[in-house]
C-alpha cells in the first residue's frame, strides 16, 4: 500500500529510552524556553563570575570575578540586585611584570579571584591571582571596602593560598578561622601544595621534597565534616605506583587532621597526618572513569557522617564527547582505606609495594599521633600512600551518561509528601546544560535538562540555597538563578505525577501542581509518586477525594480545526512532552492517505474521506493521555465522522487523483533512494579498488635489479610493466581497520593476487 511504503521510507522511530539502559532527561528545555524561567545577572566590563559565597540568611551573595568583588541582594526569589562592588585589579607595575614573563595582557595579567571566605561576622578574606603574583586582603562588610595594611597596601602575600595561573585548579575552605587550601605553590605550576594558614597556629604544608603530591596534581574540591576532626581534599594526579606505557591519571582523596600541629623535630611545619588513597569509579568491561572534575559532600541527617558525590570522565574517551559518571563514596569507605595497609617505594626496584613490616604505634597518620612521635613521623615520610582503593557505593557508578561531560555537581535533600527523603543531584555540563536527577532505589531518574546558554559555554560554579529553593550558577558572562522546583508547567495530575519530581506534588483542592514544600501539616490532600510515577491509581484517588468541580483528570488539549483544500498536504505536529513516552495517532479511516514522520508528525493528503478528528496520544508508565487534537473539515461541507472515514456510494463518480499523487511521490522518493544507494556502492568500490591498487611498494629506480622473491616474508618489488597482464602475482597491502584517520597506526596484511 502507498501509505505503508511512505511510512517505511520515513522511518519508524523507537523511543530512545527503550534502546538505552542509561537514563534520559524526561523533559528538555532549550535556551530561552518560557516554561523554565531563569533569572540572569551581569555587569558591563565584568567577567569570570567564578567564586560564590552565600550569607547565612541566604539574603546576600558575594561573588569573586576578574578584578572585581560584588555584593548582590538575592533575598527575593527571581531578583538579583547589585548592592556594592569593589574593583581590585593589579597595579601597572605588576601587569608589566606579568607581561615580561610572557603572559598575555589581554587574557591572563588580571586579578582572578580564587578564594572568598567569611572570616567572621564583620570581614571577608579574599585572594586573587593578581597578575601571576598571588595576593590576599580583607574586606570590611559594613562599608564593603578593602582593609589597608600597615604599609598602606591593601593586600598580603597569597602564595600557597591562591594559584599563580588562572587556568590552574584550586580549592579552599575556612574551618574554625583557619584556611585550608589546595593549589599550586610556584609560577611554573609544578609544585602543588596543601596548606593551612591564618589563625594562631603554625602554618602547615605538604613536603615538596618528599613528593607527597605529583607535580601535576589538580585539586577539585575540599570538604570538612562538622562532626569530624578531618579535612578531605579531592584531586587527580599522575600515578607513580603503576607501570604504564603512557601517563596514567588517577583520582585521589587526601586526608589531614584538624588537630595537626606539625612535628617537633621531624616534619617541622609539615603535615604529620597526611595520607592519600585512590578513588575507583568504573564499570565492568569499560574504560575506568579516572579523571575527576568535582566533588560534593552531603552530610547525613542526624550527624551520622557524610556521603561524597564526585563526577568523572575517562582519560580514554569513547564516543563523540566521551562519557561521564557520578560515583558516591561513604565516609566509612574512606576511613576503612585510611585505616588499612600502606604502600612503600622499594628503592632497589623503584616499584611501589605493600608495606609488610612491623606495626608502628601510635598509628602513623592518625589524628591521635602527637608531634613528638619521632618514629611514627619518620615512618610517615615514606608511607603516605594507602594500598587499598576507595570503592563507590554498590560497587559501581550511580549514574553513567554518554556524550556528555559533567563539570560540577551539587546535591540537595528534600522531603516528599509521604515523608520520604529524596536526594536530588544538579549536574552541570561542559557545554552549558543543567541536569536535575533524583536518586531512586531503581536507579537515577533525570527529571529535566535545561540549556542554560544559547551558545555552548562551560559552567564554572554551582551553589545551592536550599532555604530559598534556589540554585546559583556562575559562568564567564554572569550569574543565573534557577528555581529548584518548576511545578507550574505540569497542567494535570497525570503530568505532575509522571514528572517524578520530589519538589512538586498535585494539590487536590486547588487542582494544580505546586511545590511540595508547601505541603505542611495534613498531607492527605497532596498527590505524589516519585518512586513509580504511576498516575493511574494516584490521580484516581485524587478524583474520588476532590469536589465535583475540582479534579485531576487530564481533559486534554483543545481541538484545533483546519479546513485544507482537496489534495492538500497537511502536517499535524505531535508535541513531545516527555522523552520517555511513546506516541501514537488515532485517526478516522485507518492509515490510508497518511504517513508518519520520524518526529511523530502525521502527514495527511486531504481527501473527502480524510475529514474527522486526529488525536496524538502519549503513553508513559502504562498511562495514556492526549497531547494534540486536530479536526479536519471536509472541503465539500459534509459533516465529518470520527472513527471510520465515509465510503463513496456505489456507482457514484470517484476521483483517483489523491492515489495518483501518492503513487507519484512514492515513485520519486524510491527512485531517488535507489540512485543514492547505487552511487554510494559505486563510490565504495572505487575506494576499495584504490586501496588495493595503490598501496604497493614504490618501483625501484632504473638500473637497480629487482628481487624475484621476498626475503623472510618481507615485501618485494612491484612487478614489471605488463606482468599483471601475464598473470603474474603481486603483493598488495589490505587495510584491516578502515576507520583510522590520517596518522593513525593500522595493522596491514599482504595477500598475493591470483591469476
Amino acid at each position: 500500500m502507498p501509505a505503508a511504503a511512505l511510512r517505511l521510507l520515513c522511518g519508524v522511530v523507537v523511543p530512545a529510552a527503550m534502546l538505552c539502559a542509561e537514563p534520559l532527561p524526561r523533559v528538555a528545555f532549550p535556551s530561552g524556553d518560557p516554561r523554565r524561567t531563569l533569572t540572569r545577572f551581569s555587569q558591563d566590563n565584568v567577567s569570570h563570575y567564578d567564586i560564590f559565597l552565600l550569607s547565612e540568611g541566604e539574603e546576600e551573595l558575594y561573588v569573586g570575578a576578574r578584578d572585581r568583588v560584588l555584593a548582590l541582594a538575592v533575598g527575593a526569589p527571581g531578583t538579583i540586585h547589585a548592592k556594592a562592588s569593589i574593583t581590585w585589579g593589579p597595579t601597572a607595575e605588576k601587569t608589566s611584570e606579568c607581561a615580561f614573563k610572557k603572559k598575555s595582557r589581554e587574557t591572563e595579567c588580571f586579578n582572578f579571584i580564587r578564594v572568598l571566605v567569611a572570616l567572621n561576622q564583620t570581614h571577608l578574606y579574599v585572594c586573587g591571582t593578581y597578575a601571576f603574583s598571588p595576593a590576599c586582603t580583607y574586606i570590611h562588610l559594613e562599608n564593603f571596602t578593602l582593609v589597608s595594611s600597615g604599609k598602606g597596601q591593601p593586600f598580603l602575600d597569597g602564595k600557597g593560598q591562591c594559584p599563580f595561573d588562572p587556568q590552574h585548579t584550586y580549592t579552599a575552605l575556612l574551618v574554625d578561622g583557619e584556611l585550608y587550601a589546595g593549589t599550586m605553590n610556584n609560577f611554573q605550576g609544578n609544585e602543588p601544595i596543601i596548606s593551612r594558614s591564618l589563625g594562631s597556629r603554625t602554618l602547615l604544608k605538604t613536603d615538596a621534597f618528599l613528593r607527597w603530591l605529583s607535580a601535576d596534581a589538580a585539586f577539585v574540591a575540599s570538604v570538612s565534616i562538622p562532626s569530624d576532626d578531618k579535612v578531605y581534599f579531592f584531586f587527580e594526579e599522575t600515578a607513580d605506583e603503576f607501570d604504564f606505557f603512557e601517563r596514567l591519571l588517577v583520582p585521589r582523596v587526601a586526608r589531614v587532621c584538624k588537630s595537626d600541629v606539625g612535628g617537633d623535630k621531624v616534619l617541622q611545619k609539615k603535615w604529620t597526618t597526611f595520607l592519600k588513597a585512590q578513588l575507583v569509579c568504573s564499570q565492568p568491561g569499560r574504560f575506568p572513569f579516572n579523571v575527576i572534575h568535582h566533588a560534593f559532600a552531603l552530610p547525613r541527617r542526624g550527624g551520622g557522617g557524610a556521603d561524597f558525590y564526585a563526577v568523572f570522565t575517562s582519560q580514554w574517551q569513547a564516543g563523540r564527547a566521551g562519557s561521564a559518571a557520578v560515583c558516591v563514596y561513604s565516609q566509612e569507605a574512606l576511613e576503612k582505606v585510611f585505616e588499612g595497609k600502606y604502600k612503600e617505594l622499594n628503592k632497589e626496584s623503584s616499584r611501589w609495594t605493600v608495606y609488610s613490616g612491623p606495626s608502628v604505634s601510635p598509628r602513623p597518620g592518625s589524628c591521635s599521633m602527637g608531634p613528638s612521635s619521632d618514629k611514627a613521623l619518620t615512618f610517615m615520610k615514606d608511607h603516605f600512600l594507602m594500598d587499598g582503593k576507595v570503592a563507590p557505593a554498590q560497587g559501581q557508578p550511580l549514574l553513567v551518561k554518554t556524550d556528555v561531560k559533567y563539570t560540577r555537581i551539587a546535591v540537595d535533600e528534600t522531603h516528599g509528601t509521604s515523608g520520604a527523603v529524596y536526594r536530588v543531584m544538579f549536574l552541570a555540563t561542559e557545554e552549558g546544560f543543567l541536569h536535575k536527577a533524583v536518586e531512586l532505589p531503581a536507579g537515577p531518574h533525570i527529571v529535566e535538562s535545561i540549556q542554560l546558554f544559547s551558545t555552548p559555554e562551560p559552567v564554572k560554579n554551582l551553589l545551592l540555597a536550599p532555604g530559598k529553593g534556589i540554585l546559583y550558577i556562575g559562568y564567564s558572562g554572569g550569574i543565573l538563578q534557577v528555581p529548584l522546583a518548576n511545578c507550574s508547567q505540569h497542567r494535570s495530575c497525570a503530568e505532575c505525577v509522571l514528572a517524578r519530581d520530589p519538589y512538586c506534588a498535585w494539590h487536590i483542592a486547588r487542582s494544580s501542581c505546586q511545590p511540595a514544600q508547601a505541603a505542611s501539616g495534613d498531607k492527605s490532600g497532596w498527590l505524589q509518586d516519585v518512586e513509580a510515577g504511576s498516575p493511574g491509581a494516584v490521580c484516581h484517588r485524587g478524583r474520588s477525594l476532590a469536589m465535583p468541580h475540582t479534579h485531576g483528570a487530564h481533559e486534554g488539549p483543545p481541538v484545533e480545526s483546519l479546513s485544507p483544500p482537496l489534495n492538500a498536504v497537511v502536517r499535524l505536529p505531535c508535541p513531545r512532552h516527555s522523552a520517555l513516552a511513546t506516541y501514537s495517532w488515532q485517526q478516522p479511516g485507518g492509515w490510508g492517505g497518511s504517513a508518519l514522520l520520524p518526529n511523530h508528525t502525521l502527514v495527511v493528503i486531504m481527501q473527502r474521506g480524510s475529514a474527522g478528528t486526529y488525536t496524538c496520544q502519549a503513553t508513559e508508565n502504562g498511562y495514556t493521555w492526549p497531547v494534540a487534537r486536530y479536526r479536519l473539515q471536509d472541503p465539500s461541507g459534509a459533516a465529518p465522522q470520527d472513527g471510520l472515514a465515509q465510503e463513496a456510494a456505489p456507482g457514484s463518480p470517484r476521483s483517483y487523483w489523491p492515489q495518483f499523487v501518492t503513487v507519484t511521490v512514492l515513485l520519486a522518493v524510491t527512485l531517488a533512494a535507489a540512485g543514492g544507494l547505487a552511487l554510494a556502492a559505486y563510490c565504495d568500490q572505487l575506494k576499495a579498488k584504490s586501496k588495493v591498487q595503490g598501496c604497493g611498494m614504490p618501483r625501484s629506480p632504473p638500473g637497480r635489479p629487482r628481487e624475484k622473491a621476498p626475503l623472510n616474508g618481507g615485501a618485494r618489488e612491484p612487478p614489471a610493466a605488463g606482468e599483471e597482464e601475464r598473470g603474474g602475482s603481486r603483493a598488495c597491502c589490505l587495510q584491516l581497520d578502515g576507520d583510522n584517520g590520517p596518522g593513525d597506526s593500522t595493522d596491514t596484511a599482504r595477500l598475493p593476487d591470483t591469476a
